[in-house]
């Protein structure tokens, strides 16, 4: 029986020994990435010198950037990914350097970064669809008309420069909650306050 428990004792201590070695060697790399991810994404990074280089050629081609125009550039070997992330980045820089800035853990990639926007304002949208509701059903607000749009603070600058919805303009106010730290249930009871005066200030008229 001895013979047969010693190693398996053994192997137990060294799987351990193997995951705590690995646990450390994860952390020094998320550490790297983040490190990596700021650079990137600072006023010269490479993150926002492709981002606008993104843009500009993107107005150049009134929209859809050719095969032949990135080759001419240099950039057709950058990953596809990595080009359309850094032009949402640029054409979102407030909001998302707002958003990095917010978070407490920190990035370490600009497709974490999206996905955690992104989520963020779908959380936001649903928390405030019932009141968008009541407000459009007491006529405070007109009913939205066209498209839903649920990427505000995501779209690209000439997207945002159509006229908004109410629900587009419900959710800017809400990425500025997210960004200043305001907590969504006060400000649903801002909202609610405001709904009330506008309700009084009708039977006033």
């Amino acid at each position: 029986m001895t013979n047969q428990i010693v190693p398996i004792v053994a192997e137990i201590n060294t799987l351990e020994a193997e995951g705590l070695a690995l646990a450390k060697e994860w952390k020094s790399i998320c550490k790297a990435d983040k490190t990596r991810f700021t650079k990137a994404t600072s006023a010269e990074g490479f993150d926002t010198r492709l981002g606008k280089l993104m843009v500009a050629l993107k107005a150049e081609a009134n929209g859809r950037i050719s095969s032949a125009r990135l080759k001419d550039c240099g950039i057709h070997s950058i990953d596809k990914r990595r080009r359309s992330e850094a032009l949402w980045f640029v054409e979102n820089e407030t909001a998302c350097r707002e958003f990095i800035k917010a978070s407490k853990k920190g990035f370490t990639s600009l497709t974490a970064l999206q996905a955690a926007m992104k989520k963020s304002l779908k959380a936001a949208q649903e928390q405030l669809e019932p009141v968008l509701k009541q407000a459009v059903e007491e006529g405070v607000v007109p009913p939205q008309s066209g498209a839903d749009k649920s990427n505000v603070g995501l779209n690209s600058e000439a997207e945002t420069a159509q006229a908004k919805s109410p629900s587009d303009i419900a959710l800017d106010a809400l990425v500025q909650c997210e960004m200043n730290g305001i907590a969504i249930k006060d400000f649903m009871l801002a909202l609610k306050e405001q709904l009330e005066m506008l309700d009084e200030t009708k039977v006033a008229a």
